[in-house]
């Protein structure tokens, strides 16, 4: 049985494909579009045993999930113990052949995929942690205000909702204080998100075995 050994250097716009054969001689280079159908497609035309290998990074998990669908043994790899990556002229093509080569030979470190296990976790981490730097930046931001007007405003009192009526009061201008409060409103709701995120990430972490041990 023939077999093909594939290296994806995968874009946003767009995937660049080596393909070897048994022999390591390079048989095919494309460019195509980022896209399921069209990847699924071109590996489709590929007869007998096929491995695919990509690196790990913004579209790994998508790209692993896609090529499920395709007859195709998928590797995974880490980049950062790719040195032989860095070795040579820099380009999208070199690349992808580079990777065909090291999975022919068996150098690829892989990543583990295969289970969704901890993905729904990561996203949550992801929302949780964008949202308190969201938090974070509307305080600083109020805190700004108030100093550039020369108005003390270290530690959180600034922030306590019973107490804005009276730091409102500070500010000289009709203009600041709309700013002012438009702000506030801001970090309410971000407050109120980061909530429903910790407790949806909390839930999360509950469902995972490491979660007892770690406790």
């Amino acid at each position: 049985m023939s077999c093909h050994y594939v290296g994806l250097d995968v874009h946003k716009a767009s995937i660049c494909i080596a393909v070897l054969n048994a022999e390591g001689k390079l048989v095919m280079e494309s460019v195509v579009e980022t896209g399921a159908a069209t990847i699924l497609d071109f590996l489709k035309s590929l007869r007998g045993r096929v491995e695919v290998t990509f690196e790990e990074g913004t579209h790994a998990a998508w790209l692993y999930d896609t090529l499920q669908r395709a007859k195709a043994r998928v590797v995974v790899c880490d980049p950062r113990k790719n040195r032989q990556l860095r070795d040579g002229n820099k380009s999208d093509r070199v690349d992808a052949r580079k990777l065909a080569q090291l999975l022919r030979a068996g150098l690829l470190s892989p990543v583990y995929h295969g289970e969704h296990g901890t993905r729904d976790l990561k996203e949550l981490v992801r929302s949780y942690e964008y949202l308190v730097e969201d938090s974070t930046r509307v305080m600083n931001r109020i805190k700004a205000l108030y100093r550039s007007r020369a108005i003390a405003c270290s530690g959180t009192d600034v922030y306590k909702p019973g107490r804005r009526g009276d730091w409102l009061a500070k500010l000289p201008g009709v203009g600041a204080r709309a700013r002012a409060e438009r702000l506030y409103s801001e970090l309410d709701h971000l407050t109120g998100l980061r909530r429903e995120a910790r407790t949806d990430l909390v839930a999360e972490c509950r469902r995972h075995p490491a979660a007892k041990v770690l406790l």
